[in-house]
């Protein structure tokens, strides 16, 4: 499983560097130039306010250590679309680039705004963990409490950002960025950075098998239209 999973994120750097380099030509701006043996860390939605993508750089000193780390770097890739009428998504977007380009995350971050789906499919298939949906792939899902994942999580199949409590926003952002931080410098940076003899991260690929094996049945199209119709359509010609 994990030759496997290098050879689909040797595949998503190439491509990411072959854009790159063809996108600096025409800007004039230096190219991003990830590493496939740094941890990856993908990100990619829609651009909303709400959606929180500058969350991680709530405390961008913080982000630069773990970034940084000469044992243990951490690199993420962006991919996203602001609506055109959307000021805020678009002022979030502005934010992230002036960061990537005056920051000293160097080589450690690319974004990628005009992404397709092909991108889209290389990201989810390449990263190791993602900040979103990745189940089939065997990529480590990274995310707050909500949604399908408050069901998914289990504790061995990916990583939690916050807990449950009822806060306001403000607070929600804080605690979770906190939360969020902690979690990428206790578990799953020395997690992913903790190898054998063969240098195989043993820990990580148990985690990679569980959420597989506990994700992929449950949380997928068919079963979730087999009991659309097996507990609202049936019941109402009843």
């Amino acid at each position: 499983m994990w030759q496997a999973h290098c050879l689909l994120k040797d595949r998503l750097m190439a491509s990411l560097r072959h854009r790159s380099i063809k996108a600096s030509t025409t800007s004039g701006e230096s190219a991003s130039i990830l590493d496939s043996r740094n941890l990856t860390i993908g990100f990619a939605r829609r651009v909303a306010g709400y959606k929180r993508w500058d969350l991680l750089l709530r405390d961008p000193e913080r982000l630069l250590r773990l970034i940084n780390n000469a044992k243990r770097p951490l690199q993420f890739v962006f991919a996203g679309k602001a609506h055109p009428q959307d000021q805020g998504a678009k002022l979030v977007l502005q934010k992230l680039a002036k960061w990537q380009h005056d920051s000293a995350a160097g080589n450690h971050l690319a974004f990628f705004e005009d992404y397709d789906q092909e991108i889209a499919r290389l990201l989810v298939q390449g990263v190791d963990v993602w900040m979103n949906v990745p189940r089939l792939n065997g990529g480590l899902n990274f995310s707050v409490l909500d949604g399908w994942w408050l069901e998914g999580y289990d504790g061995d199949n990916g990583f939690a950002i916050g807990d449950l409590s009822e806060v306001t926003d403000d607070q929600a952002d804080a605690t979770d960025a906190e939360s969020m931080y902690r979690t990428l410098e206790e578990e799953i940076v020395p997690r992913f950075y903790e190898r054998d003899h063969e240098d195989i991260p043993r820990r990580w690929v148990a985690m990679m098998k569980r959420s597989i094996e506990t994700l992929v049945p449950f949380f997928n199209s068919d079963r979730m239209v087999a009991e659309y119709a097996n507990r609202i359509y049936q019941r109402d010609s009843n």
